[in-house]
């Protein structure tokens, strides 16, 4: 889509992929000097692996948020990716396009990811035009103020974070201090294992016909992996279908959604998730409509949602999400480097296939490859607790999962995974590693009762690997764990254990790691 042949502009304004905020300030007036470019660039597809239906969704979110500034008569220059005037990276096609138009100044949109602000601040240095930086106008707080608001204290707590930001905002609170409900988190009244006597909704989905998409992706040679499904692709691709899944989780699923939220179940890859998280995260949503478009429907149907669900959910969105964010601004770019248990095992290849006798991670495995999705359970305590187990290194970790979900981008992907799933930062994140043996698996899903391997068995041919190396685990980082007053339990479980029961699990651990892709 090129509005702009032959035309001059004083402005140039780029937006970038996960920039499509159909309520920011610079679409609100027509303004016939500005030109907007978005691209379609090898740059970023090629920075890593990804997921097909993660490309196509990007592509074609891009194309329909460049149709709808079309429509309101902005200016725009939409570079496909296999344009011949496409450089396929940034810097050269912003080049070319300053050039061409005759550009006066050149405006960007704060970037949420440490690799892109820093090339878009190193590419300003190099122009003679002047330059402007605008915020997002997407998130309830800034870069910094995580770090502000914590000052000298050593532990970033999410729960204080969490607090303040309920108190800030506003929500969910009775007066200024007090928290609806008497309690600021009902965490424990969230962990409940599904019951199959209770009906689950489909999830909305969309029957979108994007082969189109797909055959330009392939022409360009573009590397990626997963199942397509781009003549039937059900991910929301604009800020209307983006709306109706956000309306359509607070009407048929948030009345369970905070009481299941942890639960696992083979028929149902999301249950009661809202699955707007890849339209949140490229912006189509805002966090505070999301927010207030649940606690609205709350107060509407109070018998039907409690206030432990709506609280759950709440928590997801300004406590995880933005905390994340803070995160990752306040340790970049040390923090991708971090490697707290000097892991450095490769990934199994069937991470990349589903293939594996381990039924919980087989099914979660090919739900990804399937679906570019699961949810944050999946992420953490299957695939993220087995990698964290095995030993994988956090390069090989994130790697996969910034590839793989359709969500994942590198700001919430990268404190998520290498803090808070593979406690490679050391605690920063978490305040213990969340790993387990198949005990919890079983509790929370239904994937152990038609497992090859035994749940119940720690050792032998048969045992089901997460025991084994859960142990394994712990003896070997006791170093670095046993001081640590949450997980305290488990070393005083390990004294009453024999030498000869410790070396026999850790003989089997060894065995397990040195033959992953046998599992």
């Amino acid at each position: 889509m090129k509005s702009s042949e032959g035309k001059k502009f004083k402005i140039l304004r780029l937006i970038l992929g996960d920039q499509l905020n159909y309520q920011h300030s610079w679409f609100q007036n027509v303004d016939n000097d500005v030109l907007y470019t978005l691209m379609e660039i090898r740059q970023e597809t090629d920075y890593v692996r990804h997921h097909i239906q993660k490309i196509i969704a990007f592509f074609a979110s891009m194309y329909n948020f460049a149709s709808w500034l079309y429509k309101n008569g902005h200016q725009v220059h939409h570079i496909m990716i296999n344009d011949p005037e496409n450089r396929q990276s940034l810097d050269a096609n912003l080049n070319f396009l300053i050039s061409k138009h005759g550009i006066e100044k050149f405006e960007y949109i704060l970037p949420d990811e440490y690799r892109m602000n820093q090339q878009l601040a190193d590419y300003c240095k190099t122009l003679c035009i002047s330059t402007q930086v605008f915020d997002s106008e997407h998130f309830m707080t800034t870069r910094s103020e995580l770090v502000e608001m914590f000052g000298d204290r050593k532990q970033f707590l999410m729960e204080s974070f969490y607090r303040y930001m309920r108190k800030k905002h506003h929500i969910l609170m009775e007066g200024a201090e007090l928290p609806a409900g008497g309690k600021w988190n009902f965490d424990a009244e969230n962990r409940s294992t599904f019951n199959k006597d209770l009906p689950i909704p489909e999830p909305l989905v969309f029957h979108h016909d994007y082969s189109q998409i797909l055959e330009e992706i392939n022409k360009a040679g573009v590397d990626h992996f997963g199942v397509a499904n781009a003549v039937d692709f059900p991910w929301p691709t604009s800020r209307k279908e983006a709306l109706a899944v956000m309306n359509y989780f607070n009407r048929k699923l948030l009345p369970w959604f905070g009481k299941f939220q942890d639960a696992m179940l083979t028929t149902s890859p999301s249950l009661f998730h809202s699955r707007i998280s890849f339209a949140l995260n490229i912006k189509m949503l805002s966090p505070t409509e999301v927010i207030e478009s649940a606690i609205t429907t709350w107060q509407e149907q109070p018998d039907l949602i409690s206030l432990s669900q709506i609280e759950g959910y709440v928590r997801q969105i300004i406590g995880w999400r933005e905390y994340m964010r803070g995160i990752y601004w306040a340790f970049m770019p040390d923090y991708k480097s971090l490697n707290y248990f000097s892991s450095f095992n490769k990934i199994p290849d069937w991470f990349w296939t589903g293939k594996t006798k381990m039924n919980c991670l087989h099914h979660s495995i090919t739900q990804s490859l399937e679906t570019a999705y699961a949810h944050h359970i999946q992420r953490l305590m299957l695939t993220g607790n087995f990698a964290l187990l095995s030993g994988i290194h956090p390069d090989e970790v994130d790697k996969w999962y910034l590839g793989i979900y359709i969500d994942a981008l590198e700001w919430v992907q990268l404190p998520n995974t290498r803090g808070m799933s593979q406690f490679a930062d050391g605690g920063v994140v978490g305040s213990k590693p969340y790993v387990s043996t198949a005990n919890y698996i079983n509790k929370m899903s239904d994937y152990c009762s038609k497992c090859r391997y035994k749940r119940s068995e720690r050792t032998g041919p048969d045992a089901c690997p997460f025991n084994s190396l859960y142990w394994d685990f712990y003896i070997r980082n006791e170093a670095l764990l046993s001081r640590n007053p949450r997980i305290g339990m488990v070393y005083n479980q390990l004294k009453k254990m024999g030498d000869t029961e410790k070396s026999v699990l850790q003989n089997r651990a060894d065995y397990l790691k040195n033959h992953l892709n046998d599992l």
